[in-house]
């Protein structure tokens, strides 16, 4: 569990868990730390090989090897208490595919997904994206400066970027190859909430509304692609999930 999951904070009197996983190169403290901030809730947040304590391990090839390693580690306590998904950009990606498998194989269901900053899987819009993982360097730091989110200073420094490059490339190869149909039929009926940046690249929010017969909302929040990362939209964030969290662990019951 500790090799897969970084939980900064252990609640067993949580009214529920909320499962993170990182965006494309990242780590699990961004997410491991609202552990720390969300008192009602158990935060475990996803470590991906290639960083962190994993760093010596070889990055995954495949969605599908995300999603067999994480719900192998946490199928076992997926059952204590109600849990929810959350992911941003790649992490979104990964949370409805770890969603997918989770209710079509185990036949065990979210109460609530929170996806943010990207269009689904199965939209025009992302199929219709260039790859980013097939750029050179230098055309894939030019393209992270536009995107925003990492200070100037660490692109501008070799040695960090060769650092933080070759997972962030190959998070990218793996989202850019994963691939699914549009559901016929609504595969979830937990409630799936969408966040975005306002100044972000426009995505497809609306054909995450497919996944689930549940409640579907959007917040759309000030910033660019790493939105979240701004504390004021981190609070609103934060305080929507505990308020949705809190009023499903009732209906739970």
């Amino acid at each position: 569990m500790d090799k897969v999951i970084n939980c900064f904070s252990k609640r067993p009197d949580a009214v529920a868990r909320l499962i993170c996983f990182p965006w494309a190169g990242g780590g699990s403290i961004h997410y491991a730390r609202w552990g720390k901030i969300l008192t009602s809730i158990e935060v475990f947040a996803v470590k991906l090989p290639g960083r962190e304590a994993r760093a010596k391990e070889p990055f995954f090839q495949s969605m599908e090897q995300i999603v067999d390693e994480v719900i192998n580690v946490l199928l076992p306590v997926l059952k204590e208490k109600p849990f929810a998904l959350f992911g941003h950009s790649f992490g979104a990606m990964t949370s409805f595919a770890i969603a997918d498998t989770l209710k079509r194989v185990h036949k065990l269901e979210p109460i609530h997904i929170f996806l943010s900053g990207a269009s689904a899987p199965y939209s025009e819009m992302r199929i219709q994206a260039p790859k980013r993982s097939d750029l050179s360097d230098e055309e894939f730091l030019q393209w992270m400066t536009r995107i925003g989110g990492t200070p100037p200073e660490i692109l501008a420094n070799p040695d960090v970027v060769k650092l933080f490059l070759p997972s962030l490339k190959a998070d990218l190869h793996v989202v850019e190859n994963y691939r699914c149909d549009r559901p016929e039929s609504p595969l979830l009926s937990c409630p799936v909430t969408c966040f975005d940046g306002k100044q972000d690249m426009p995505h497809d929010l609306q054909a995450w509304k497919d996944i689930s017969s549940g409640d579907f909302t959007v917040q759309m929040l000030p910033g660019a692609h790493f939105y979240l990362k701004e504390a004021a939209n981190e609070k609103v964030i934060l305080d929507y999930i505990t308020k949705y969290l809190e009023m499903a662990e009732i209906d739970y019951l």
